[in-house]
């Protein structure tokens, strides 16, 4: 792993609870390329839209237990009574219109999946930028991007909900598509994918399309 061990440098944000700090220096910016975990950080990042992101992962074993894993094909055929019941469920957050969008949101990534041929993570990948900022303190640190605003505009024309340019930035940060941590950062460069500097490391992802391959139209 190609990262800063020195004195841990961390955002403002990991530094105001255990939980976050733990998320941080383990999971975030790592990676995720199977398509039930690129829905779990989609439906929860959508969750997190007015909310605290540690709301969230205080919530997110129940989350878990509440959406069968999120998994794609089982949320997919939620029904009416699935929604009541996860209205009831004190122990996740009660918003009718994002359980509603989650589930909606599976049954577009399925669509994906069996009219376009592609799977949720490699149309999200697909959006990865040429280079990943290099941010020197918090405050630099985007919050959108051009690939950004393109994912979110080709999700939404795909039947996605509660995917604004922002959201997905924070997604895209949350599973690696660029490393959004400060140069300083302990875990700069954490993922191996992204060089310290911001420039690709070369390594080859687990999709069929290369690396290379040109976005797919939005």
């Amino acid at each position: 792993m190609a990262e800063n061990t020195d004195t841990p440098v961390r955002a403002a944000w990991a530094r105001q609870d255990p939980l976050l700090t733990a998320y941080y220096d383990a999971e975030w910016g790592m990676p995720v390329f199977d398509d039930d975990g690129v829905f779990e950080r989609l439906s929860l990042e959508a969750f997190q839209s007015g909310l605290s992101w540690l709301t969230v992962l205080r919530k997110r074993v129940a989350f878990r237990e509440a959406f069968d894993g999120f998994s794609i094909e089982q949320v997919s055929r939620y029904s009416d009574g699935d929604v009541t019941r996860l209205l009831a469920d004190a122990r996740i957050i009660r918003n009718e219109r994002k359980i509603i969008a989650t589930i909606a949101n599976a049954r577009a990534a399925l669509r994906l999946r069996e009219e376009d041929g592609i799977g949720l993570a490699e149309f999200v990948w697909s959006f990865r930028p040429e280079r990943s900022p290099v941010p020197a303190r918090d405050a630099d640190v985007p919050t959108l991007s051009s690939e950004s605003t393109a994912l979110a505009r080709a999700l939404k024309r795909r039947g996605f909900a509660f995917v604004g340019p922002t959201t997905v930035y924070a997604l895209m940060t949350a599973i690696g598509i660029v490393d959004a941590h400060v140069a300083t950062s302990h875990r700069r460069g954490c993922s191996e994918l992204w060089s310290p500097d911001g420039t690709w490391a070369g390594a080859d992802l687990p999709f069929q399309a290369p690396v290379t391959a040109p976005r797919i139209p939005g």
